[in-house]
């Protein structure tokens, strides 16, 4: 009665665990939505690819591959690591005291920066889209470090949980054949993926060229791009999939697109500008902008779909 009463709460609470995950989904989805009403279509691109594609189904791997009980380290309770978080985030509250309330109207934002911001971009930049331009020119500088904030991340996933360990290959073929096997029953799903995914992948191509005048960027080409791949791998094979695009092609892309940002401010500097100034890239201002505008954007979209790429087949190899 103890085993059985044991083995209904852990299956209760992996139910529950489910649901939050679909519900934190359907949030994601209906975020999406919003951002769409609210002519925020860059970024209801990102909230739909990654918030209720990607990341649910990274949630509920992580759900799958997660046992009921905790393994006790035997290294003891890391003390130095809830030190470590506790002054992080003690000095992450501490820099947002200079900021200015919520909602101000008074903030130099709305007053200084985002004024010029909108008069000037068109005769600077040249761009009919302001939100690129502000984010890979005049901020270029905040782009190229979240660039490298998901560079760290990928890199993180691979030494965390991407060391290959004695016995994995032969347990995730016999997962990924059991996979294969329950998927060939779902022809509807296989047949309708295979009718999207070449969507998929050219909507993504034309949001990545076609940022500069419409809505969308690096940012919303590589999540897109990933969410194609992982499609694919779910309803197909990993395996396969993984021929496709090789762990070293997805981790030579990942360094790449930050090489390739970053390689542009170094034109820059070499050209007598200053770094990620564009304008030293041609004998025209605008079509100098354009130009760097492009070549960061793609690096950005090839290290975002080469992150989220890597991420999602490191978490399938994984066994529980």
């Amino acid at each position: 009665m103890v085993f059985m009463a044991a083995t209904g709460f852990a299956v209760a609470r992996l139910r529950n665990l489910f649901g939050v995950v679909m519900l934190t989904s359907i949030f994601s989805l209906m975020s999406a939505v919003l951002y769409v009403v609210l002519d925020a279509v860059d970024v209801a691109f990102t909230e739909a690819a990654v918030g209720a594609g990607i990341v649910t189904v990274l949630m509920l791997g992580t759900l799958a591959l997660t046992t009921s009980e905790e393994r006790v380290s035997e290294a003891g309770k890391p003390v130095w690591a809830l030190v470590l978080v506790v002054v992080t985030g003690a000095v992450l509250i501490y820099g947002t005291l200079d900021m200015p309330p919520f909602g101000d109207a008074f903030a130099p934002i709305h007053h200084h920066v985002a004024p010029r911001y909108l008069e000037k971009s068109g005769q600077e930049i040249g761009l009919p889209n302001v939100v690129t331009s502000v984010l890979t020119s005049y901020r270029g500088y905040d782009t190229l470090g979240e660039v490298y904030v998901i560079f760290t991340a990928a890199c993180g996933v691979l030494l965390i949980i991407g060391r290959p360990k004695r016995g994995r290959r032969r347990t995730r073929r016999m997962l990924v054949g059991e996979l294969r096997h329950g998927m060939r029953r779902n022809v509807i799903l296989r047949v309708v993926s295979k009718l999207l995914i070449p969507f998929i992948l050219v909507f993504a191509l034309y949001v990545q060229w076609h940022g500069d005048f419409g809505p969308g960027g690096g940012f919303q080409a590589g999540v897109i791009f990933a969410a194609g791949f992982i499609l694919y791998a779910l309803i197909f094979d990993v395996d396969t999939s993984r021929m496709v695009v090789p762990s070293g092609v997805t981790r030579l892309f990942l360094a790449l697109g930050v090489m390739l940002y970053a390689g542009v401010g170094v034109v820059g500097l070499l050209r007598g500008g200053n770094f990620l100034n564009y304008s030293v890239l041609a004998q025209e201002q605008t079509a100098g902008q354009h130009l760097g505008i492009l070549l960061v954007e793609f690096g950005v979209g090839l290290t975002v779909a080469a992150a989220m790429i890597t991420i999602f087949f490191t978490f399938a190899r994984q066994e529980r």
